[in-house]
């Protein structure tokens, strides 16, 4: 229990240190002007406005990486969690900066209820990529199972201030909010 709060310390410093910073790896035009028309767009013109941003972050630069991740999320896709575990490790092994590796091993971790390690990979995510929507979407969902409202509550900001038109964060910010807001009567 320590350790996973020692985490999870580590992943909200790293989010709010990140807030705000914009893209911590340089200047990438394309992702730029996705995330500029995201702030724009709505409905399903967001959603593939989302769709294409994490398509452009799921490409490592190398086939054999990509494979890897593909492996992983097919296997994850069949509930074979420990097996899509093991690809992602030896993804981020071998592609220790890229990212979406992470994200999926958070996303396995997170699915097998390993919370403290999901967060760590998280936590790694938005060190490499603060613009991460969905480490911040997977943060803010472990934030709340943990009954963090007000960290929760300020990672999905992070995702609305990304992403405004997200049906999640849309979603979840009032409740939080209330929730808040009501704790501090």
């Amino acid at each position: 229990m320590a350790r996973m709060t020692h985490n999870l310390k580590y992943v909200v410093a790293t989010l709010l240190l990140s807030t705000g910073l914009g893209w911590a790896q340089g200047s990438d035009t394309r992702l730029d002007d996705l995330f500029a028309a995201l702030k724009q767009a709505e409905g399903s013109d967001a959603e593939q406005i989302v769709g294409k941003i994490a398509s452009e972050w799921s490409r490592s630069g190398s086939p054999a990486m990509d494979m890897l991740l593909e492996r992983g999320r097919e296997a994850l896709a069949m509930g074979q969690t420990q097996v899509a575990i093991g690809h992602f490790s030896a993804l981020v092994d071998h592609a220790p900066d890229f990212a979406e590796g992470y994200n999926a091993r958070a996303t396995a971790y997170f699915q097998s209820q390993q919370f403290g390690p999901a967060l760590a990979d998280i936590g790694r995510v938005l060190d490499l990529n603060p613009r991460h929507i969905g480490a911040l979407t997977g943060l803010a969902v472990i934030l709340s199972d943990l009954g963090e409202a007000q960290t929760a509550l300020a990672a999905w900001r992070e995702v609305e201030r990304l992403y405004p038109a997200s049906p999640q964060a849309a979603a979840a910010i009032p409740l939080l909010e209330r929730e808040v807001d009501g704790s501090r009567l």
